[in-house]
């Protein structure tokens, strides 16, 4: 999709402040600082629709960004940041939780992971979560231009065993610096929302 138009919709903390209309939804879930702010902004060729924050885990909302009046963009809060409190942490979770488990019309989670690290434990549970409410995922692997290529092979082969990846799901090496990732993943997404037949969650 090549996108002109991208703009914030909403910032929501409850199901009563989602968009009402019934375009299709895309979602990013991943760590704090993990890149999703960065992937989204390369998406849509703009350098600061997802603002990019120094100060790791400060996301606290549900963001829905509407790309092209077509669909979604939708960034969940980042999860596993140490200096957040336990009480905002379970805020936080419950938020996402409610979030993938009743809206109808989100079509796929993407699952961001940091390539140059194994995926961390509260990866795993997101990862678990994203498959009880859908069927497959699409990890992305962030930040992929600071691996070399030795180092690129064995990060996905520790991201699919650490993950425990199953026939359908993918990964996609993503670099927001280089936008290696951008054109592949794009097709993806083009495919998923446009195919008519396919109900939201079944993908």
């Amino acid at each position: 999709m090549n996108v002109n138009n991208a703009s914030i919709k909403i910032s929501a903390v409850s199901a009563a402040q989602y968009p009402k209309d019934h375009m299709p939804e895309i979602a990013f879930a991943g760590r704090s600082n993990v890149g999703k702010s960065s992937l989204i902004n390369k998406l849509v060729n703009r350098k600061s629709l997802a603002r990019v924050s120094s100060t790791p885990g400060k996301t606290a909302t549900i963001n829905f960004y509407d790309i092209e009046g077509k669909l979604y963009f939708v960034d969940l809060p980042g999860y596993g940041f140490a200096k957040v409190s336990k009480v905002e942490k379970a805020k936080w979770g419950k938020m996402i939780e409610e979030y993938l488990s009743i809206r109808g019309q989100l079509f796929q989670v993407l699952l961001l992971v940091d390539s140059r690290h194994k995926p961390t434990q509260d990866d795993v549970t997101m990862f678990n979560w994203i498959k009880h409410f859908s069927h497959n995922v699409i990890v992305v692997a962030t930040k992929w231009d600071k691996l070399s290529n030795k180092q690129k092979s064995e990060s996905i082969a520790t991201i699919s065993a650490t993950l425990n990846l199953t026939e359908g799901d993918v990964v996609i090496p993503f670099s927001a610096k280089t936008g290696e990732g951008k054109e592949e993943l794009w097709e993806i997404l083009d495919f998923i929302v446009g195919n008519d037949e396919m109900a939201a969650g079944e993908v």
